[in-house]
């Protein structure tokens, strides 16, 4: 390993250190629940984005036009929500600054929408994206084929003092990666379950159709500074003769907006379902139960498991719910989180062994499609492939 893959590494571990991810989701009234999302349409100014063959359409304009009906959606239907554009114009923004203007309004969810783009033709469909390594071999970072974050956080080289504003991070040098795979993501199950949802209404687009690849972890510069539950959108290539009519047309964004609100809708329900549960959570009268810690006291410490089971993990949050809380969904469970995490995982059923937790799991799904299999070790929940 070179000298410049260790000062990666302890820059990236200096961040983690200093890294503590403050409640968002309380407005000034005091109410709980989901308060600001952040919808950033990527590119933008000077930088096009992806390009269509017949060099006509542009993705930054696209996703402009598909972000604003998004927005407009979530306006009319929660006015209580404050809806946030990196850019509401064709103007360029920095990778930094649209990362700062959702840190800045405490947003409580971030979506940063795209298209995709490849030299072929053939290549279609949609897919999210979260933050991380990919653990497809086939997407590996050292092994050069990492195009989609390749591409989306090569912007970084069309701002003049790229190598000082990021800190050295070169998108076209495997080392800059390095440190990615040394991140602590507090949001990363947050993250995932509105990636979930997302997921689940985009296979009912046509998309499902032309070719939706799914969900994937990749290394996005943009996810890893923003500092709440954040995804990124690929919603389609521009490249492909059928995505972009898709694209191009006002049908298609309707549809793609419209898919993306009851993704919204469905996130900020198990949301502000989970903060309100606690928020009304009687307490115990002093007199009652003189010797028992109060409800608050006992929340803030998890649930310590001693020795090893198998279960079904169906939900992470940066909150402790309890057993009867309606985002969980009459399930039983068991809150693990380990002294160095900032996150809750809700895991269901206990058994000495692994079918049995399998024959769990199929149940589980019917309520919480997204779940899967774990082993918990203590406070280590490790999932099983």
């Amino acid at each position: 390993m070179t000298s410049k893959s260790y000062l990666y590494i302890i820059y990236t571990l200096f961040l983690i250190s200093f890294f503590c991810p403050e409640s968002r989701s309380e407005d000034k009234e005091g109410k709980l629940g989901l308060r600001t999302v952040v919808i950033d349409p990527g590119h933008g100014g000077k930088d096009p984005g992806g390009i269509s063959k017949d060099k006509k359409t542009y993705e930054k304009n696209i996703v402009l036009d598909i972000a604003r009906r998004f927005g407009r959606k979530i306006s009319e239907k929660y006015p209580e929500v404050k809806v946030v554009y990196t850019r509401n114009s064709d103007v360029y923004v920095t990778l930094n600054e649209r990362a700062a203007i959702a840190n800045k309004n405490n947003a409580d969810l971030f979506i940063s929408i795209h298209t995709n783009a490849n030299d072929s033709p053939s290549v279609h469909g949609a897919s999210v994206h979260i933050l991380g390594q990919s653990r497809d071999p086939k997407r590996d970072l050292y092994a050069g084929k990492m195009d989609v974050s390749r591409r989306e956080n090569s912007v970084i080289l069309l701002e003049d003092d790229y190598s000082t504003d990021y800190q050295g991070f070169d998108p076209d040098s495997p080392e800059s990666f390095i440190f990615f795979n040394l991140m602590q993501n507090a949001y990363y199950e947050q993250s995932i379950l509105f990636a979930s949802e997302v997921d689940v209404y985009l296979r009912k687009t046509d998309f499902a159709v032309s070719g939706y690849t799914g969900i994937h972890q990749d290394p996005f510069w943009l996810l890893w500074k923003t500092a709440m539950p954040a995804v990124l959108l690929e919603l389609g290539f521009i490249s492909n003769p059928a995505d972009l009519r898709l694209l191009n047309s006002t049908e298609g964004r309707e549809d793609i907006s419209d898919k993306l609100l009851a993704a919204f809708v469905s996130f900020k329900t198990s949301y502000d379902a989970s903060l309100k549960s606690k928020e009304d959570s009687p307490e115990v009268p002093a007199a009652a139960a003189p010797q028992v810690q109060t409800p608050e006291a006992v929340k803030e410490e998890p649930v310590r498991e001693t020795g090893e089971y198998y279960g079904v993990q169906i939900m992470g949050l940066g909150r402790l719910l309890e057993n009867g809380d309606p985002a969980l969904k009459g399930f039983e469970i068991q809150a693990v989180k380990s002294s160095d995490s900032k996150i809750y995982k809700y895991v269901t059923g206990r058994f000495a062994d692994r079918k049995s937790a399998e024959a769990h799991m199929q149940v589980v799904r019917k309520s919480f499609p997204e779940a899967f299999l774990v082993k918990v070790e203590g406070t280590s929940v490790r999932r099983l492939r």
